[in-house]
């Protein structure tokens, strides 16, 4: 208000001087032609009132030093002015103050209409850059891509490959409805299909013989603890479906490490495919029939073929990029040339076209795409030396899965005005002690896994997981109780 009633006086004065008449402003400020007379006493009440509001506004809060600026300029017109211009002036603030307060008043109004029927979240992040890619849009491409896979999974075991699938999708999908809606506070969650890849890509790692409650478990705990525990989509550590089956793993363990789940001879449908043998039957032409369609492995592996097709057409969808698989692909190859790993050719494709390539818990830089995929290859080749088996391919994903973010880190790109060669040789040191970090927590992993301490591994992340979610959870309502209550 000291400003306004400055530069108002301001405007006086040079209304005065340039057409030898003062004015007041009304309310749409505007000047009304009246006289001041005294000129110079107007002056020097002015300076007198703006070095009394110096020394002393501070004491005084917003409200006191309105009033008082209304006050004394009353008292001016007074002084100065007549009666009529008096109130004039009166009639001139109090209807402002009566418009502010209204203002006021319908602005809460307003907010709390608005407030009524939404429940407030508390957001740790903001999109500032808007696309028109959208992630449901992402998701699709996913599934579409998915598609030749369950169809190989289908042609090989019919019907109960589908309900494997079918089970661990609509396990999924309800989970993640009902816990979403309590804990994050989000109905509209499952509209972006995430628990929908969720559910397939963990249906497309475990046996075709499954029991269904088994799976159905897994779903559950891949969604509450593999995504919501972290917040939602976008915010998990570690690959849900790898969670979900881990799950599995420790809590039906001689369920999952029943080799009966493998291949059963009364539900398979069809063994394989003859189509190159056809032409010329050698070890090479037997070699790319299993590569089309073969019977043994999990239900996503069934086709090496179908998996490869999927992972071109995210290429060509620009939905991932080549550098993790690649090199994932490039360095296992190159390990093999020094000893055989336990390892299909489908589930490789599956864990390095759909699996690595999360984008949550993958690096986001090129750099850091390829270091990651030279990193998946090196700890599935360490693990197998250990004698892992059935768990290689989950177990890398577990390891390597928390490092992503520490690798964007480290790969950052060299900012402008900074030294390259100098960044450069920061960012190899730190790749250095990186990679030591990573064998090294690789190598503590294993020696967790050989003690048979796994599930208390488990119950640890569970028990830190959930008193994690509780405290956000109560955090949340007392920040959404003080925003109503400051409205």
């Amino acid at each position: 208000m000291k400003n306004k009633e400055k530069s108002l006086m301001e405007e006086i004065l040079n209304r005065e001087k340039s057409n030898g008449k003062n004015g007041l402003l009304d309310n749409d400020d505007t000047l009304l032609n009246s006289t001041v007379k005294n000129l110079p006493e107007v002056k020097k009440t002015e300076q007198l009132q703006n070095n009394y509001f110096k020394n002393s506004e501070i004491y005084k809060t917003d409200s006191e030093i309105k009033n008082l600026n209304n006050l004394n300029t009353i008292e001016k017109v007074k002084k100065n002015g007549n009666k009529k211009e008096t109130e004039t002036i009166k009639k001139i603030f109090s209807k402002k103050e009566t418009t502010e307060s209204d203002e006021e008043i319908k602005r809460k109004k307003i907010i709390k209409k608005f407030f009524k029927k939404r429940k407030l979240q508390v957001l740790s992040f903001t999109p500032y850059i808007r696309t028109e890619i959208e992630i449901r849009n992402i998701m699709k491409d996913v599934i579409i891509a998915l598609f030749p896979a369950i169809i190989s999974s289908a042609l090989v075991y019919g019907t109960r490959a589908l309900l494997l699938i079918a089970f661990s999708v609509l396990s999924a999908v309800v989970t993640e409805k009902l816990f979403s809606k309590y804990f994050l506070n989000d109905n509209n969650s499952v509209h972006d299909l995430s628990a929908v890849i969720t559910g397939i890509l963990l249906a497309m790692t475990l046996a075709p013989l499954t029991p269904l409650p088994i799976v159905i478990f897994g779903a559950c705990m891949a969604v509450i603890f593999g995504k919501l525990i972290y917040g939602g989509i976008g915010k998990n550590i570690f690959n849900p479906a790898v969670i979900g089956r881990e799950f599995m793993t420790v809590f039906f363990s001689s369920t999952m490490s029943s080799g009966a789940i493998w291949f059963s001879q009364e539900l398979l449908q069809l063994s394989g495919i003859k189509f190159f043998t056809g032409f010329t039957n050698s070890p090479f032409t037997n070699y790319l029939d299993g590569l089309l369609l073969t019977s043994s492995g999990s239900v996503g592996s069934y086709s090496a073929f179908a998996l490869i097709l999927g992972g071109l057409y995210l290429l060509l969808k620009n939905r991932i990029s080549w550098h993790i698989p690649v090199s994932l692909f490039a360095t296992f190859f190159i390990i093999t040339i020094f000893g055989n790993i336990p390892v299909s050719i489908g589930g490789l494709l599956l864990t390095g076209i759909f699996m690595a390539t999360d984008m949550p818990t993958s690096p986001s830089s090129a750099p850091g795409k390829i270091y990651y995929g030279i990193m998946l290859g090196l700890i599935i080749g360490l693990l197998s030396m250990f004698g892992i088996k059935n768990e290689i391919l989950s177990y890398v994903l577990l390891i390597l899965n928390p490092f992503a973010r520490i690798i964007n880190k480290v790969f950052r790109p060299v900012v402008f005005g900074y030294d390259v060669k100098e960044e450069i040789l920061k960012q190899s040191e730190k790749m250095i002690l990186l990679t030591l970090g990573i064998f090294a927590f690789a190598i503590i992993f294993l020696g967790f896994h050989k003690i048979g301490a796994m599930p208390y591994l488990v119950y640890l992340y569970i028990l830190i997981s959930t008193l994690n979610l509780i405290s956000s959870k109560n955090k949340n309502k007392i920040i959404h109780k003080n925003l109503k209550n400051a409205i």
